[in-house]
């Protein structure tokens, strides 16, 4: 890619109007909704108009508000929302309001732009209304299969089905769009396989290194972190098996892992069976002052997913100084460079974590700090403000 040419009168350029459409934005705590709430707000801090639109939390409490993210003034329209019962937060509009709730919010708003972070219910009714009315699209595809069939409550065949379906209609969604981006190029080369399109325009959900405190002294390591929902395909169970494995000869390894899903209370029976009760600490959801602290006293976070399309919590956890091991799938190998920032280990092997684990938490110090240094190093390419730039160029139709 190219940087595009400076207007030739260097004259500031207009802000825009953003109409952001999200399925998931806070307070959910998840990869899609983190990434919605850091690129509204930061565009908010660079001038732009911006207005969020999402479920509300209640379905009685919706309207439109003035809400404070990530340091910014946010105008969100809460649209009314409802829980989805197989889903421990999930909330959802009804499709087939879509299309109304964006003709209203679109004849009040009157954007030059509609950002979707959602194929799926809001960003797929603001893709067709913005559509008729010339209003330019872009849209960011956040979602892979393992992550929503485990809660449609259908057999596994009709599930194949459902999938084959959503992804048809994702496709029509994302033909009616200017650009269509993803977070990393494995997610594009997936996103272009799966439904078959061209041009996915990779673009990392960046992260404020700044906002993150390493902690390079000298110390003993045994603090092995996850953070992230708990749900199936996390497979936070793995790097259970691996702490138990790794007990006898790591007698202080303990394991903290942040964020709430489904699958916690069969987390917690596994941490029983495995005799893990004092070692182990399920934290639950925090608030951003708690996370942050939470990677700065970690000695190695630890991620055995198999369908991040980037992993923010994995760069959160590098701008933090900490070395990753993380499974071999999907976008993890972009993060986690093995023997350099942590290491790759084979998704479902657990004696191979286990022994990921074993070489970060027993280096010497001198290697430990190389890997600390490595992941500071990596994350810098993931910058927040490289990624609102690229957004803005593709807003205002620049070549990139």
């Amino acid at each position: 890619m190219t940087e595009s040419a400076t207007p030739a009168d260097d004259s500031p350029r207009r802000p825009l109007t953003i109409v952001m459409a999200a399925d998931t934005f806070a307070p959910d705590v998840n990869g899609a909704a983190r990434f919605a709430e850091r690129l509204s707000a930061g565009l908010a801090a660079r001038g732009h108009d911006v207005h969020v639109v999402t479920p509300s939390v209640g379905h009685r409490n919706h309207g439109v508000f003035t809400e404070h993210i990530e340091g910014q003034d946010l105008t969100v329209h809460r649209l009314p929302g409802v829980r989805w019962p197989p889903h421990d937060w999930l909330r959802f509009v009804w499709p087939w309001r879509s299309k109304h709730y964006a003709r209203r919010v679109l004849d009040e708003v009157k954007p030059d732009v509609v950002h979707s972070q959602s194929h799926i219910v809001i960003g797929r009714g603001l893709t067709r209304i913005a559509h008729q009315r010339g209003i330019p699209v872009v849209a960011t595809n956040h979602v892979m299969a393992e992550n929503i069939i485990d809660f449609t409550t259908l057999p596994p065949l009709l599930d194949k089905v459902a999938i084959k379906l959503a992804w048809d209609d994702a496709k029509r969604t994302f033909d009616m769009s200017r650009a269509v981006t993803t977070p990393t190029r494995k997610a594009a080369e997936f996103l272009e396989r799966t439904i078959d399109i061209d041009g996915v325009i990779p673009i990392s959900c960046g992260i404020d290194k700044r906002n993150y405190t390493p902690d390079l002294t000298p110390r003993s390591h045994h603090r092995v972190l996850f953070v992230g929902r708990l749900t199936t395909e996390k497979h936070v169970e793995a790097t259970l098996e691996a702490v138990a494995r790794l007990v006898p000869e790591l007698p202080e390894i303990t394991f903290d892992i942040v964020g709430g899903g489904d699958q916690r209370r069969n987390l917690e029976q596994t941490v029983q069976r495995l005799g893990l009760t004092d070692r182990v600490t399920f934290h639950g959801r925090v608030d951003e002052e708690q996370l942050r602290a939470a990677y700065t006293r970690a000695d190695v976070f630890a991620i055995a997913s198999i369908a991040e399309l980037q992993s923010i919590a994995t760069m959160e956890a590098m701008a933090s100084g900490l070395p990753v091991v993380g499974a071999n799938a999907v976008a993890l190998p972009h993060l986690v460079h093995d023997g350099e920032n942590g290491y790759l280990f084979e998704p479902g092997d657990v004696d191979d974590l286990a022994d990921k684990l074993r070489r970060v938490l027993t280096a010497s110090p001198q290697e430990y700090l190389r890997m600390q240094q490595a992941s500071l190093d990596g994350v810098d390419i993931h910058d927040i403000e490289k990624t609102l730039d690229t957004f803005e160029k593709l807003y205002r139709g620049e070549p990139l």
